[in-house]
């Protein structure tokens, strides 16, 4: 929000607190029902009520030494570990060959690599599903890291073709002027210059994969359980506060997340030598 003028009217003034007291209120009602689940997840009752009648961290005991819940942790950030990896490695590929060559259909495909982006994810589990299901990937950890990974790759195809949109290429042509071979211009120099993009593309890559659960209902059976699809097993089957405490978790790392990023975007636009 632009800041307020030194010489701002009285109308200029009220309009400007309204708009900032107006923010205030959407972001109010937006976030607080998200943060009421913090509390809950210290509840010392057996199912979630509020008020609260103690504090306890018996949940997130649970949560850690349960069986079923260890395993869908486990399985979570094997698979989401995996799809940040794979993801950030084609992704990127894709976005150097996407912003470099000048490829006929250009527009065409971009607009198949976003594709999981806009198509429903029950569209996309259910055509998974039925192409998976000849080949025997369904119910498998395997499975569900290939279509995971579709479902990122775009998400590193945007943030580094958006960085790649600042690189200058006279830097790479100046190292190849040199004698570099591609694989050690890429290493010494574009992967440097575009790293703050691609650790974006990563971190958006293991959310994705990390807090999927809709794929993940159609691809896994009860030995492949993630902690989402555990999650919304529990909510069926028995609403118990450790739901609140592995949601608290998930949303501790959305926040650690979104700083992260925040300080990534804020050393790119430093290397650009832009101020904030």
């Amino acid at each position: 929000m632009a800041a307020l003028p030194p010489h701002a009217s009285l109308a200029q003034r009220l309009w400007h607190y309204a708009l900032w007291a107006f923010c205030i209120l959407v972001l109010a009602y937006l976030i607080l029902p998200i943060l009421i689940i913090v509390p809950l997840s210290l509840s010392s009752a057996t199912f979630l009520t509020f008020p609260l009648p103690g504090l306890s961290l018996r949940w997130y005991q649970e949560l850690f030494t349960s069986a079923p819940w260890q395993l869908s942790l486990r399985n979570s950030l094997i698979v989401a570990s995996a799809v940040t990896v794979l993801a950030s490695t084609l992704g990127t590929l894709a976005a150097l060959g996407l912003t470099r060559a000048r490829l006929p259909g250009h527009g065409l495909l971009m607009a198949l690599i976003v594709s999981p982006m806009i198509v429903p994810l029950v569209i996309v589990a259910v055509g998974v599903y039925f192409a998976y299901a000849p080949f025997g990937l369904t119910g498998s950890l395997f499975g569900l890291t290939l279509a995971h990974t579709a479902l990122a790759v775009p998400f590193v195809v945007i943030t580094v073709s958006a960085t790649l949109a600042g690189f200058d290429p006279n830097q790479a042509r100046a190292g190849a002027s040199l004698g570099a071979s591609p694989v050690v211009v890429f290493f010494r120099i574009v992967l440097p210059l575009i790293l703050p993009g691609v650790i974006s593309g990563a971190l958006f890559a293991f959310v994705t994969s990390f807090d999927e659960v809709v794929v993940a209902l159609f691809l896994t059976g009860p030995a492949e359980r993630t902690l989402p699809r555990q999650m919304f097993n529990g909510i069926r089957e028995n609403i118990s506060p450790v739901i609140a405490a592995a949601a608290t978790l998930l949303i501790l790392l959305s926040v650690l997340l979104l700083t992260t990023l925040e300080l990534l975007r804020r050393r790119n636009e430093r290397l650009r030598g832009i101020t904030a």
